[in-house]
Formats: structure tokens, C-alpha cells, sequence
């Protein structure tokens, strides 16, 4: 039978220095958890804030398009209610010429059973009698035909103004929560700056300084033939734009956003283009990529950006807020999205 030892137990000064290590270590863990995160550097901030800014610029081209669908409702509603009150006036018009004869006949000795039954109801429900035109004169049956096509129009732009008047609130809605979605990126971008030192934010402001200047100076564009005589006169309009600071929901002449540039840069030339990337995207012809032109619009990052194909892979834009216009190389522009040529 054998035997069994017992475990031996282990040394009082040991279980002491295994109590302090955990005890250490507990100490340790609870302080990194506790620790402040590392303060991100200058290029962190500078990375966040440009994504920031992409974001905005979306949420500005959304808004732009709603601003843009607010002016045309508009001037819808406004037609349709100068239509109204036109047609309206017709209408009293030639109730008052039907009255006219009904006094005329009730002078006379006694109204017309149809006409006294015409004033007194819906002209609609009453010609829908046929047997009542036929108690009428020509001239009366006509005139009573006539209101009545009036009054079925007048219904009709009278619906469709009430029509529009919702779609225009519903874009006032719209574009007030697209307002607040760039001014809510931007604010987060001026937050994170602002946890920059003012060395750092200085620093920022002369390296965008120097990109400017230096697109400006030191870009070669090379000889590329133009794609159309209109987008080569739009380039050399949006060059004289070199330098004006970026912002957001403008089209000049002082400060642009990205599709206020290259609209603006078109009228210059007497070209109408649509305002916002949404919608340029459908002005022109589509050109491939291989075979852009000084000239060309060209759309990057899922439609969220616009600028005009300067040659020599150069785009002169409008880049995002902190910037001005400039031309920069394509391939930092985001994700190539396609291409028109106006």
C-alpha cells in the first residue's frame, strides 16, 4: 500500500513576495487602464480633419441640391398661383356676365328656370344634365361651358400648387438638416485642431499656403489638346480663381465650394452647367478616363468632389475648407468616379 505525502505548503516569505507581485501587477493594469490616451500627433489631426472635411463637402453637395430643388419649387409655386388668382379673376369675369343676364331676364319678367338653377348650384353637376343644355340659349350654353372648363383647371392648379407647396417644405426640411450636417463636420474638424498647439496649426495653415502657392507656380500641365473649345475657356476662367479660399455652399465670385467653381467657371463662358456634383455628372457627354482633356469636369470619391482636368494629371479645384483653388494632382483627389465633357 503506498504511501502519500503531504503537499508541501509554501514558505511564508514566498506567499508574501507572490501577494506583492500580484498586487503590483493589479496596480499596473489599473493605471494603464486609467491613463490618459496618447495626445495624437500633428499628421493624426491633420488625416482626421481632411476626412472631416470630405465628409462636409458630401453633406455640401446634398445641401446645394436641395437649395438648388428649393429656388425652382419656388418659382413652380409662384407660377402656379399667379396662375391661380388669373384664372380666378377670368372666372369671376364671366359669373358676373351670367348674373348679368339673369338680372336682365328677371327685369324682364321672370329667370330662366336653367340659369336660376346654374347660379344656385355646381355648374358641373348641373351640365352634366344633358337636358339641361337644351333649356338654354347658345350663347348661354357656351358661356356656361366655359366656366366650367375654368373651374375644372382652376381645381386642377389649385391641387398641384398645394402639391408643391408640401414638396417645397419638405426640401426646407431637407435643406436644414444637410446645413447642420457640414456645420456639425466642421465643427468636429475646428474641435480637433484646436487641440493642436498654435505651432502646430500655424504650421498647418503654411504648408496649405505652400500648396497653393506651389500648384500655382510649379504645375506643369503640358500641351494636351483640349476636349471642347467650352471647357478649354471654363479652365482659363477658373485660373484666374487661383488663391480664393474654399467654402462651403459658395459659387463665388470671393470664396467656392467645389461645384460652385466649376459652375461659375462655365457661366464665365456662357455655358449654364447644374450646380452641385449630383447633378453635373449628367451635363455633357461622358468621356473615359483614358481620354480626358484640358477642359474636362472630372468627379471623384462616389460623386462627393468636382473639379476641372487642367492636363498633365493636374485638376484645378476647390479642395475643402482651409484651402483655396489650386491645381492639385489627381491621384490625391480621392477615388476616380468618371468624367463629362460640357
Amino acid at each position: 500500500m503506498g504511501t502519500h505525502r503531504r503537499p508541501k505548503q509554501p514558505s511564508r516569505a514566498r506567499v508574501t513576495v507572490l501577494t506583492a507581485t500580484a498586487a503590483a501587477a493589479v496596480a499596473l493594469s489599473a493605471q494603464g487602464a486609467n491613463a490618459a490616451p496618447s495626445k495624437p500627433t500633428k499628421d493624426e489631426v491633420k488625416t482626421k480633419v481632411d476626412e472631416l472635411y470630405h465628409q462636409a463637402e458630401k453633406s455640401t453637395e446634398e445641401y446645394n441640391g436641395a437649395k438648388e430643388k428649393q429656388a425652382t419649387l419656388q418659382e413652380e409655386v409662384s407660377t402656379l398661383q399667379d396662375q391661380v388668382a388669373r384664372g380666378q379673376a377670368e372666372l369671376n369675369t364671366l359669373r358676373d356676365a351670367i348674373g348679368s343676364v339673369a338680372s336682365a331676364q328677371y327685369r324682364s319678367g321672370g329667370l330662366d328656370p336653367s340659369l336660376a338653377l346654374f347660379l344656385s348650384g355646381d355648374p358641373d353637376t348641373y351640365l352634366d344634365k344633358a337636358s339641361a343644355i337644351d333649356q338654354l340659349g347658345a350663347k348661354q350654353a357656351e358661356a356656361l361651358e366655359t366656366i366650367q372648363s375654368k373651374q375644372r383647371t382652376l381645381a386642377q392648379k389649385r391641387a398641384e400648387a398645394t402639391r408643391k407647396l408640401a414638396d417645397l417644405d419638405a426640401v426646407r426640411k431637407t435643406l436644414g438638416e444637410k446645413k447642420q450636417a457640414f456645420q456639425k463636420k466642421l465643427g468636429e474638424a475646428q474641435k480637433l485642431l484646436n487641440t493642436l498647439t498654435a505651432a502646430e496649426r500655424a504650421q498647418i495653415r503654411k504648408d496649405e499656403d505652400r500648396a497653393s502657392r506651389d500648384a500655382g507656380e510649379r504645375v506643369k500641365l503640358g500641351d494636351e489638346k483640349p476636349g471642347s473649345g467650352r471647357g478649354a475657356a471654363a479652365l482659363q476662367a477658373a485660373a484666374t480663381q487661383i488663391g480664393k479660399p474654399y467654402q462651403s455652399g459658395h459659387e463665388g465670385p470671393d470664396t467656392y465650394d467645389c461645384s460652385g467653381l466649376t459652375q461659375w467657371a462655365f457661366a464665365q463662358v456662357n455655358v449654364h452647367i447644374s450646380r452641385v456634383t449630383y447633378t453635373q455628372i449628367n451635363d455633357g457627354t461622358a468621356v473615359s478616363r483614358d481620354q480626358l482633356a484640358p477642359g474636362d469636369l472630372v468627379f471623384f470619391s462616389n460623386l462627393q468632389h468636382v473639379g476641372i482636368y487642367a492636363g498633365g494629371g493636374q485638376v484645378l479645384h476647390a479642395p475643402y475648407p482651409g484651402a483655396y483653388v489650386r491645381y492639385e494632382d489627381m491621384k490625391y483627389l480621392g477615388t476616380y468616379y468618371g468624367a463629362r465633357r460640357i
